[in-house]
């Protein structure tokens, strides 16, 4: 199977962000990608203006998601981009997650909000989706800091983890270092793969909001990163993956083994994952 990530810096004008996003997947289905993640807030350039979010209309979202989908149904390949959704009164930050056949499967919303007021978090339960044959889990951005919302998917089969996330820029140096361990850890301590899509930086201006600090990777099941993106660059980040290597033995150790996490652990993953 062949996984990617692309790496892009959008803006706030959702229309002229899909020309980039078609771009990406056409780019990705010429590689012969089956699935293919973009950036948290890819949709809306990660703008976390209180005025922006009031007048915008859900139907904008609607409208490039049909396309995406579209696009997904003609070249036979899965995605998983950052988007934003309404319900209940509220906006959520979230992924809209298209299957090979350009169905909208599901939507993760973030769980762990990083101080966005314009959003309200997720209470769902977990999802495992199965995209172009593989089980997949997702987070989002600060999401990866907490280790259960990967740890209990993989124990219940996930072999892929999709991570979309906007961080912080490039001006914040002093967090790249923890931006590249917990990606990596998340695959490592779950013995599966990891799939990350960031917006990279924006080289005129180090302190745009919706940038990041780049550095997309594929990261294997024993933590070796297989493709990593720059810090600036816009480009896909590939790899050819064997999903016999994503086996989740440590997480299912857990399940499996009498210790004293293992009725507490179990308790977890019957509660807090769904498949889909």
């Amino acid at each position: 199977m062949k996984i990617a990530a692309y790496q892009l810096l959008t803006s706030e004008q959702v229309e002229q962000n899909l020309e980039q996003v078609v771009a990406g997947i056409e780019t990705a289905a010429q590689q012969g990608v089956q699935i293919l993640a973009f950036p948290e807030g890819c949709l809306f350039g990660y703008c976390c203006r209180q005025d922006y979010w009031e007048q915008m209309q859900p139907s904008v979202f609607e409208t490039v998601e049909a396309e995406i989908g579209n696009l997904c149904q003609r070249h036979r390949m899965a995605v998983v981009i950052g988007s934003a959704s309404f319900e209940n009164g509220t906006w959520y930050n979230d992924l809209a997650i298209f299957d090979q056949d350009g169905s909208l499967r599901h939507r993760y919303a973030k769980t762990f909000l990083a101080g966005e007021r314009w959003c309200q978090h997720s209470r769902e339960k977990l999802p495992i989706v199965d995209l172009a044959g593989a089980a997949c889990c997702f987070i989002i951005c600060h999401d990866v800091r907490y280790p259960e919302l990967v740890r209990l998917p993989a124990a219940m089969g996930a072999q892929i983890c999709i991570f979309c996330s906007c961080e912080s820029n490039l001006l914040s140096e002093h967090k790249l270092s923890a931006y590249r361990a917990m990606p990596i850890s998340r695959a490592t301590e779950n013995g599966i793969y990891l799939l990350m899509a960031n917006t990279p930086g924006n080289p005129q201006n180090l302190a745009d909001p919706g940038s990041s600090h780049g550095n997309s990777k594929i990261v294997a099941p024993d933590g070796n990163v297989i493709d990593e993106a720059g810090y600036f660059e816009t480009r896909l980040v590939s790899a050819e993956i064997d999903l016999s290597r994503s086996t989740a033995s440590v997480p299912k150790r857990v399940c499996r083994e009498e210790t004293i996490l293992r009725d507490w652990f179990q308790q977890g993953v019957s509660d807090l994952v769904v498949r889909i």
